[in-house]
């Protein structure tokens, strides 16, 4: 089965950066789809962590619609969501606690806006699974977004925690990882019931929002973009790949690739360090999807083949090696902002 994932396209950003709002990338994604017997839409399609609900139906909803008519109803899209458009499932979830497991299939009316967003992409077959998928026997796919839990600060840009890349490796569940976004909500997950530890959990990401430091303007200059994308990429092989390699090895994922989106960064590309993009005995081997994002503060006056240029895909053949694509390499920037 020829498969295409994609993911990261982030519909609906406050920013304007989700170049599928525009004609011609929508076209491009279409016309790939085209070629494919199965769409996986890895995670943050659409941008639900903004409060902005109207404003997002009015950007996604045609788009989705888009893709659902253009693969039909002979064709499949597998949903798996991410950390932006984690409302989808969230829910649904945490009421099943321990029970969830790595590829487990979430039903279409789970929620009120999973059931809308689902709808949106008939009349193709659409299937929903969290935190992950089986793509093949080989193969398994997850946003990404837990590798942010082993990570300082707690996201997809921090750098690895040592003391936890020491630790002994011990099997998890994807509630231990929704539940520990910070080290402190480890802390009370078995210490409190489930949805008392769920509101301590979200209570605390919103005190954290609310007191991060604002940024100097002057220091997120896209004059920068070069160093900036040079610095992510670093971080990246250095903190986010082995963070995702232990949360695979955490949840026990016995698979030759794990595809994964939420860091935005297209690989491995040809220059790329294959030792890096794999586990720590060269297993699981990892690919990143890249996102549908034009970021200034990354490719200002970048000229693709870029790994943060939107457009990124990942494309998998029959039982074939996941291979990393450049879907709007060609298309100039005025069409993209």
């Amino acid at each position: 089965m020829k498969t295409l994932v994609v993911s990261d396209f982030h519909l609906g950003a406050r920013l304007g950066h989700d170049v599928l709002r525009h004609p011609e990338p929508q076209r491009r994604l279409l016309e790939a789809i085209d070629g494919v017997e199965r769409l996986v839409l890895l995670g943050d399609a659409v941008e639900l962590m903004e409060g902005r609900q109207r404003r997002v139906n009015a950007i996604a909803e045609p788009v989705l619609r888009a893709i659902g008519e253009r693969l039909g109803p002979e064709r499949t899209v597998l949903l798996v969501p991410g950390n932006h458009d984690a409302p989808l499932v969230r829910q649904w979830v945490r009421t099943r606690g321990r029970t969830v497991e790595p590829s487990t299939v979430v039903p279409l009316d789970a929620t009120e806006t999973l059931a809308r967003i689902t709808g949106w992409l008939a009349p193709a077959q659409v299937s929903v699974h969290y935190p992950g998928v089986w793509l093949s026997s080989r193969v398994w796919a997850t946003h990404g977004h837990y590798l942010d839990r082993h990570l300082f600060p707690v996201s997809g840009y921090g750098i690895a925690r040592g003391l936890l890349s020491r630790r002994p490796l011990r099997p998890a569940t994807p509630l231990d990882y929704e539940l520990s976004r910070r080290p402190s909500a480890g802390r009370f997950a078995g210490a409190v019931p489930l949805p008392v530890a769920a509101a301590l959990n979200d209570l605390a990401e919103l005190l954290r929002a609310a007191t991060m430091p604002r940024v100097r303007r002057r220091l997120l200059n896209p004059r920068f973009a070069p160093l900036t994308a040079a610095l992510l990429g670093l971080q990246m092989r250095r903190a986010s790949l082995p963070a995702l390699a232990r949360v695979a090895a955490r949840l026990g994922i016995d698979a030759d690739w794990v595809v994964f989106g939420h860091v935005h960064r297209l690989g491995p590309l040809a220059d790329d360090d294959p030792r890096v993009w794999s586990g720590p005995d060269g297993r699981p081997r990892l690919a990143n999807t890249g996102s549908w994002l034009f970021e200034p503060l990354l490719v200002n006056r970048a000229v693709p083949p870029h790994p943060y240029w939107p457009g990124g895909a990942i494309l998998i053949e029959d039982d074939g090696d996941p291979q990393p694509l450049g879907l709007l390499d060609d298309v100039p920037p005025d069409q993209l902002r």
